[in-house]
Parts: structure tokens; C-alpha cells; sequence
């Protein structure tokens, strides 16, 4: 696979392995940096607004560790991608369960229902300084999940590690996803048509 980064560099400020995997798919090569910010610190009301703010967050956090004026200084540009999710569930913002129990409920919730993931993407150009993000919902429909799937899932520990606890990609749970209104690679954390046009404007 062609290398596209070949005029300029990525970091990529993000610990999310689907992310990762989204990225490399995509073919870029990148470095890995994590914000560790406090994200229950930052509150919006809505999903969209909630998710930039993150996204801007996690960008400022890995910038503070970063020599800015080494980037300024050298000939190819570097981009600072940083991306947040959250699951929309009948009008109330879900981030990752707290425990068992509200991954549970969470994905009983689902059974028969429906659910939204809202991500944001945000580009930084740290040569010039230019920034910017959008976001991206895709709307999820299920059929009736039955309950021993639901317990493996629980059993598993990854539902607790995603927003909402939403596992569309999980082989245990495709049988009853219904329909999916946006791109698979938006339900995993990193929309590529959305990364890769803002990538082409940041630079």
C-alpha cells in the first residue's frame, strides 16, 4: 500500500486501537500520543458540541507536551489528529458504562431499539498553526438482542471500554444490527471521508 504521508507527518493523539487500525487502513503512517484529560470535566449540552470540545481538549492537552517551535521550524508539516464519540440514545448522551450493570442497561436498551454515535475529528497543522474538526453521526438500528448475547458481551469487558457500550463490529452482535445510516468506520471512532478531507485541508 502507497505510503500517503510521504509530504508531510501525523501524530495520531489518540490510545483507541480501532482508531489506530481506521488510520493504518487508510494508509497513513502516524505516531501514537494519548491526551489523558479529565473528559467527565467537560460538560455540553449537546452531543455534537460535547464531542468538539473533546476533541479540542485532548488537541491543547498533547500540544502543552509538544515542542511547537521544532515543528514551526521544520520543512514538511506535521498534523495533530485528536477524535472523541459519544452514543446518542433517546436524546441522552452516553460515554463509556461505568460498570457492568450500566453496560447492562445500556445494551438491553438497544434490544428492538435504536441508538446514534456522534464523533468528532479535529486536524492540527502544528507548523502553521491552522486548525480544524467536524462531526459525524450514524444512526443504528437493532433487532431484539437476546439476553445470553448481551451476558457474553458483559463477560467479554470490551462493551465497557466504547461509548455507550456499542459493539456493532462484535461478531456477537452483527446478526442483530438492522441497519446501519452512515459508514462502519464512523461507528468505530474514526470517519475516513471526514479525516481524509480535513487532512487535505489542514495542509
Amino acid at each position: 500500500m502507497e505510503d500517503k504521508t510521504s509530504q508531510f507527518k501525523i501524530i495520531l493523539g489518540s490510545s483507541s486501537i480501532t482508531r489506530r487500525t481506521i488510520l493504518a487502513e487508510m494508509g497513513y503512517e502516524f505516531t501514537l500520543m494519548s491526551a489523558d484529560i479529565d473528559e467527565k470535566a467537560i460538560r455540553k449540552e449537546k452531543p455534537e458540541e460535547l464531542v468538539m470540545a473533546l476533541a479540542e481538549a485532548k488537541a491543547d492537552a498533547i500540544l502543552q507536551r509538544l515542542p511547537i517551535g521544532d515543528y514551526v521550524k521544520e520543512a514538511e508539516p506535521t498534523l495533530l489528529i485528536t477524535s472523541d464519540q459519544v452514543v446518542v440514545y433517546e436524546g441522552v448522551i452516553r460515554e463509556k458504562p461505568a460498570n457492568e450493570d450500566e453496560a447492562r442497561e445500556f445494551l438491553k436498551g438497544y434490544s428492538g431499539g435504536h441508538a446514534a454515535t456522534v464523533g468528532s475529528v479535529l486536524v492540527t497543522n502544528l507548523k502553521t498553526g491552522f486548525r480544524k474538526g467536524e462531526w459525524d453521526r450514524v444512526e443504528i438500528y437493532f433487532n431484539q438482542i437476546p439476553d445470553e448475547i448481551i451476558e457474553k458481551l458483559i463477560e467479554e469487558g470490551d462493551a465497557l471500554h466504547v461509548a455507550g457500550g456499542l459493539l456493532i463490529e462484535n461478531p456477537s452482535v452483527q446478526p442483530y444490527v438492522k441497519q446501519v445510516v452512515g459508514t462502519i468506520d464512523g461507528v468505530m471512532g474514526l470517519p475516513k471521508a471526514l479525516t481524509d478531507k480535513l487532512i487535505k485541508e489542514a495542509l
